[in-house]
């Protein structure tokens, strides 16, 4: 096998993909690889597969053949190359990593130091590493592992310590692949790049943040795994409480891995949802309809679903933070499934001037900033004078699209477990923080104390959360905004 150069930035020789044959491995994990090889970035990698006997060495070749011939064609030539060279010497092993010593001795084989990627159901991830020897474990191995990080702050931290049995913590990857490098560094640049920006991220000036992710898709056979977590585990617990740490964090000194992550786990270290749960969350499960063109079946009716379990499909919650930047303020963190349109932003409503004078007329809604994520978008909401009569003032847009990677989200996870940069990925203390987040509003709907909801697929949501008795949505309510009457755009 050949060596990698000490100057590439490669840490990793070897990536090991356990659940070789899954959904995960076939529709992210080996596409985002394949275009992260095309761009040359990182050569001298080698690929192996590990899984069931119900899929073969020949099914393996196949679908790494397939995912990396659709990036040789664009790919520059040294890509084109290291594509071609990866898929030749690929090999897949069957192996039960719950059995112990079989994880151990496939790791004896292959070149270290090895990231293994848990694409694995995450109770099974977890017995893996039960039975994982540390002494099994070669020097610079790097353990990525999917979420849900444990299934409450108990066992996430439990999960902890087995995995810091294993290997420091600077070697384990929790993958939130939400908070891309794109994203994470647009939202931080906005914020302490701009003057006019700095200092208004705070509870003096903002009325209330806002972050959504709707989407048109429904259950799409997950069953397996949505209809014991939904959206408030699925979503809310990890990909949204990250965005919100973001976007409220004080300034770090540095954005290496260290100063950037001890800030994020500040900042949810302050954070908790208020205890009227009654009136600080809701919850709702859509029913049949239309949704992204295609019909859908009531929640209940999808096959797989336990309607006993009282899953739902639409949840939002308030959180408080507890510190002298943001208290007072309201932060919505909302998910669901099967929604008429897709959205996916955050909106920071910014207070009323504290005097406008007498004499104007007409649109004078808060300044809004909405900040889109995939693809990740800028628009400032403005009033200013209309046309015509200068004492009428008038709504104006001004949008920019941010920076998109050339990687896929996935990718761009990968790019960070192969070069050993854990800045990416979910330190253990903040996973445990997300959970501990969430956990009083988990046991108060398991205790009915939270009505379920009902929707219908392809709707906005429930007709009577777009008004609310904490006013958790814009006045345009949680279907699209009104368009302003006249945009601008913001050259880069």
């Amino acid at each position: 096998m050949e060596s990698v150069s000490a100057d590439n930035g490669l840490r990793v020789k070897t990536l090991l993909i356990l659940g070789a044959s899954g959904d995960l491995t076939g529709r992210l994990l080996l596409p985002g690889l394949a275009r992260l090889l095309a761009t040359g970035r990182v050569p001298g990698l080698a690929l192996a597969g590990a899984g069931s006997a119900d899929f073969s060495a020949a099914d393996w070749q196949r679908r790494v053949d397939e995912v990396f011939a659709a990036e040789r064609d664009g790919a520059a030539e040294a890509g084109a190359v290291e594509l071609e060279r990866i898929a030749a010497r690929t090999r897949y092993d069957v192996v039960d990593v719950t059995e112990p010593g079989a994880l151990g001795a496939l790791l004896a084989e292959l070149e270290a130091p090895v990231a293994v990627y848990f694409a694995l159901p995450p109770a099974v991830a977890q017995k893996a590493c039960e039975v994982l020897a540390p002494e099994e474990v070669p020097e610079g191995t790097s353990l990525v592992m999917e979420k849900p990080f444990g299934s409450g702050s108990e066992s996430a931290a439990e999960l902890n310590r087995i995995l810091t049995r294993l290997v420091p913590e600077e070697d384990i990857h929790r993958v939130d692949h939400f908070r891309g490098k794109a994203t994470v560094f647009n939202i931080l640049g906005l914020r302490f790049a701009n003057r006019f920006l700095e200092p208004l991220f705070t509870n003096e000036h903002v009325a209330k943040m806002e972050i959504f992710y709707d989407e048109e898709l429904a259950l799409e056979g997950r069953a397996g795994y949505y209809d014991k977590a939904g959206a408030l585990r699925d979503m809310i617990q990890s990909h949204l409480l990250q965005i919100l740490a973001l976007l409220t964090l004080n300034a770090p000194a540095t954005l290496g891995e260290r100063d950037l992550r001890d800030h994020i786990g500040s900042v949810l270290r302050a954070a908790s949802v208020p205890e009227d749960f009654a009136a600080s969350t809701r919850r709702a499960r859509y029913a049949a309809g239309t949704a992204g063109g295609r019909t859908v079946p009531d929640y209940t009716a999808e096959d797989g679903v336990d309607p006993a379990r009282g899953t739902e499909t639409l949840a939002e919650i308030e959180v408080r933070i507890n510190n002298a930047r943001w208290a007072g303020v309201p932060f919505i963190l909302r998910s669901g499934k099967a929604l008429g349109r897709k959205r996916k932003e955050a909106v920071v409503t910014f207070k009323p001037v504290a005097h406008l004078p007498s004499g104007f007329k007409g649109c004078d809604s808060p300044t809004r900033l909405r900040i889109g994520f995939g693809p990740d978008t800028l628009d400032l909401e403005l009033d200013v004078n209309g046309p015509g009569d200068m004492f009428t003032l008038d709504r104006i847009d001004l949008s920019a699209a941010l920076n998109s990677p050339d990687l896929l989200p996935y990718g761009e996870v990968l790019l960070g477990v192969l070069t050993g940069d854990p800045t990416l990925s979910v330190r253990g203390d903040t996973a445990e923080q997300c959970w501990r987040i969430v956990e009083p509003v988990l046991a108060a709907w398991a205790a009915d104390e939270v009505p379920m909801d009902e929707y219908a697929a392809g709707s906005s949501g429930p007709a009577h959360w777009a008004t609310s008795q904490h006013d958790t949505v814009d006045a345009d309510g949680p279907g699209p905004r009104a368009e302003p009457r006249h945009a601008g755009g913001l050259s880069r």
